[in-house]
């Protein structure tokens, strides 16, 4: 919001101001899908990785048969490790990428209305137009209940 009001008080156009904005909204949006895609991508990895424990475990275990004492503790490690990939990624991976991927969601659309609202601002429009713009971007549930242009005292 400083930047864009920055860049109207130093008299950028609006229109140059808004593609700026937009550039950087969608630049911070690709970096945030970047992270969540790699979150996602550990998500997916993670049951692998436990399974690949699990084998190791195994095969330790087979190696020591002559010594029954030992198999239990083996195959406790080789089942923990499925556990904690199954774990890791239905409980850690995925649920935080779902949620960068909505909040990501939610900044893009406030860095909009930062945008929008200082367009509108350099341009000089009726903030009247700009209710209007700004409420026809945000979801029914999330406009306010009043009207900028209905408040009299």
């Amino acid at each position: 919001m400083h930047k864009a009001i920055s860049l109207v008080v130093d008299g950028i156009p609006a229109d140059d101001v808004a593609r700026i904005l937009e550039r950087e909204v969608y630049a911070t949006m690709q970096r945030h899908m970047k992270s969540a895609g790699i979150l996602r991508r550990a998500g997916e990895v993670a049951p692998a990785m436990g399974l690949i424990g699990t084998l190791i475990g195994l095969v330790q275990m087979l190696g020591r048969l002559e010594d029954p004492s030992t198999i239990g503790p083996a195959m406790a490690v080789a089942l923990l490790t499925t556990f904690y990939g199954a774990v890791l990624a239905n409980m850690v991976f995925t649920p935080l990428a779902s949620k960068l991927e909505r909040n990501a969601d939610v900044e893009a659309q406030v860095n909009q209305i930062y945008a929008m609202g200082t367009a509108s601002i350099g341009r000089q429009e009726n903030p009247r137009r700009l209710e209007v713009a700004l409420n026809s971007i945000l979801p029914l549930r999330a406009r306010p209940l009043f009207r900028l242009s209905a408040t009299r005292t």
